[in-house]
């Protein structure tokens, strides 16, 4: 399995970097409970692009990141986006939060931080009290 750095070591979560059929699969709770999208731009250290996701089941915070996507044109002109497969969908378990109240209290002011560079940094400041699993 491929790891992808989603910023310094400063996670709080024991559970391993993995793809994101791998976290469904460990846990089935995961599966069926609503997730919470807490936006699509969050930027690591290196400018990977990054998604945030609340588990309300588990109460997990996790970070989805993709390689980049490459844009392919036919010959006519017409562009298509290659899908990235499943394993390149890599999660990393960052905190793990009772409440999706405690959640928006913690992450107050997160759509104005996700597009600024290295906003990872800033989640897993403001996440750093929680423990994980």
């Amino acid at each position: 399995m491929d790891r992808v750095s989603l910023g310094p070591s400063t996670r709080a979560s024991s559970v391993a970097q993995m793809n994101i059929e791998e976290f469904y699969d460990q846990d089935e709770r995961r599966r069926e409970s609503e997730e919470i999208e807490l936006g699509n731009a969050w930027l690591d250290a290196s400018g990977r692009r990054c998604e945030l996701s609340y588990v309300v089941e588990t109460g997990e915070v996790y970070l989805m990141s993709a390689p980049p996507v490459e844009v392919l044109e036919d010959a006519f002109g017409d562009m298509a986006v290659d899908k990235e497969p499943v394993e390149a969908l890599i999660v990393d378990v960052i905190a793990i939060v009772p409440s999706s109240a405690e959640l928006r209290r913690a992450l107050e002011g997160w759509e104005g931080a996700m597009q600024k560079p290295s906003s990872v940094e800033w989640l897993r400041s403001r996440l750093a009290t929680f423990g994980a699993a």
